[in-house]
């Protein structure tokens, strides 16, 4: 009977840290603005190029897989826009209107990138690349500036 009830819980938590991590990013840009606009918060756009950029995989690992990164979920809308080269991580629907924010928020094309929106899209701030002496603290900075 113990064994039940500690498997139970265990099951729980595991689904529930993997649904939350997992429903934290939004990968619509009309979704995102909606939510934005309800719970008067910022947009973060993340633009990463998740299976060949370097640097992006760096970011993810010490800035977003982060525990001081928790402290700002609930400040802001995740928006997750991803351009891996292998296309079976992406449907063709998701990358044509990815190319479309790409063109309109990443004209330069920089990887990583974090742009922070308001609810009708205005870029307000952001921040491009990582270093490979991979120090988060000016992504964390920027955070701050718009943490409710």
């Amino acid at each position: 009977m113990k064994f039940i009830f500690l498997f139970l819980c265990f099951y729980h938590f595991y689904s529930y840290s993997q649904n939350s991590e997992s429903s934290l990013w939004i990968k619509d840009m009309e979704i995102a603005k909606k939510i934005s606009k309800k719970e008067h918060k910022p947009i973060l756009m993340y633009f990463s190029g998740s299976d060949w950029c370097k640097p992006c995989m760096m970011l993810q690992e010490d800035f977003f897989d982060s525990f001081e990164f928790k402290k700002f979920t609930d400040s802001f809308v995740f928006l997750y826009l991803d351009f891996p080269r292998n296309s079976d991580l992406i449907s063709t629907e998701r990358k044509i209107e990815n190319s479309k924010l790409l063109e309109l928020y990443n004209k330069n094309k920089q990887f990583p990138l974090i742009n922070i929106l308001n609810s009708k899209g205005k870029v307000l701030d952001k921040i491009s690349g990582y270093s490979s002496l991979r120090d988060p603290r000016y992504h964390f900075e920027l955070l701050q500036k718009f943490m409710k």
